[in-house]
């Protein structure tokens, strides 16, 4: 299965280390947005695996923004990109519908890391692999 992202952030430099971090690990980068609105409408076009959503930006926030892609498609994958202290934000923004978090300054491995286990939970609630992934 091609897995394929849709990044949305609305600083250019990490959508470009996102981008450059998803590429190298053989994900497929369908799209960049740079607020919530865009994020939506390019959401509705592309269908990706999996969405990176930066929490605070202009027009419209991430939290709006997943809502709207969740009551689209109960189905989608978003992964919320947040800074330390937004704690709250993002325990709002898993409560719309969120799958996972990732905290900046975040890593390549916390990247990948945390979109593959989303991948992997959801297949997994598909019929998929049925083994356990039992954390150290």
């Amino acid at each position: 299965m091609l897995k394929t992202v849709l990044i949305v952030d609305d600083v250019p430099f990490v959508r470009n280390t996102l981008r450059q971090i998803l590429t190298d690990a053989h994900y497929h980068v369908v799209g960049e947005a740079s607020d919530g609105q865009e994020a939506i409408e390019m959401y509705s076009k592309l269908r990706p695996s999996v969405v990176t959503m930066d929490i605070v930006m202009p027009e419209m926030s991430g939290i709006q923004a997943t809502r709207k892609i969740i009551q689209m498609d109960g189905s989608a994958k978003v992964v919320i990109i947040s800074a330390m202290g937004q704690e709250s934000l993002v325990m709002e923004a898993i409560n719309v519908g969120a799958k996972d978090y990732l905290l900046k300054p975040f890593t390549a491995a916390d990247v990948i890391k945390t979109i593959e286990q989303v991948l992997i939970d959801d297949s997994q609630k598909r019929g998929g692999s049925s083994l356990s992934n039992p954390k150290a």
